[in-house]
């Protein structure tokens, strides 16, 4: 069993935490962020701390539990270090590059792929092969990662594709000569 919402959020230096019933506002260097908790979470902040507590222990107020924690705990990682995921591009003739709001991916298709950058997210390419997300919100950092690699998901026979830093392709032998 998680008990994830059991531990306290350590609020860091240069992060300031504002908690009207429901209501947390997070700012930081990075920039700020709002949510509205659960109506069934007690959220509190006591000295540099932010405690989430629970009213029973139904199976859903558990559940609630810890995702309340883990959404909070990551607004404040946010604003003090942006998120960021990076994809490798690899196919003959595939790239990437920033044109002006939007990222142009040349994938092998007849056509350019254009995706527009979604507000709140950075899009950074040091090299024409790798795309860096940045962000504040891990879900929207995450969400765009995923749309960009959902253009041409790799395939297990050659490696083509867009996939994630460090992710590993389970690759098929082709076919053998008779």
């Amino acid at each position: 069993m998680s008990r994830i919402g059991k531990r306290p959020i350590v609020v860091p230096s240069g992060v300031k935490v504002d908690i009207k019933k429901q209501n947390i506002h997070v700012e930081g260097p990075k920039g700020k962020m709002d949510m509205e908790a659960h109506y069934r979470m007690a959220v509190t902040m006591k000295e540099d701390q932010i405690e989430v507590k629970r009213p029973t222990d139904s199976k859903q107020d558990r559940s609630l539990h810890g995702l309340t924690r883990s959404l909070i705990a990551n607004m404040v990682q946010g604003v003090k270090d942006e998120f960021s995921k990076t994809l490798e591009i690899e196919g003959l003739g595939f790239k990437a590059e920033i044109k002006g709001k939007n990222l142009q991916l040349t994938l092998g298709f007849s056509h350019p792929i254009i995706f527009v950058i979604p507000e709140g997210i950075k899009i950074e390419t040091p090299k024409p092969t790798i795309v860096v997300v940045k962000g504040i919100d891990k879900h929207l950092v995450g969400q765009a990662a995923a749309n960009i690699r959902a253009f041409y998901k790799p395939e297990p026979y050659k490696g083509k594709g867009i996939r994630y830093a460090g992710e590993q392709i389970r690759r098929k032998a082709g076919k053998s000569a008779g």
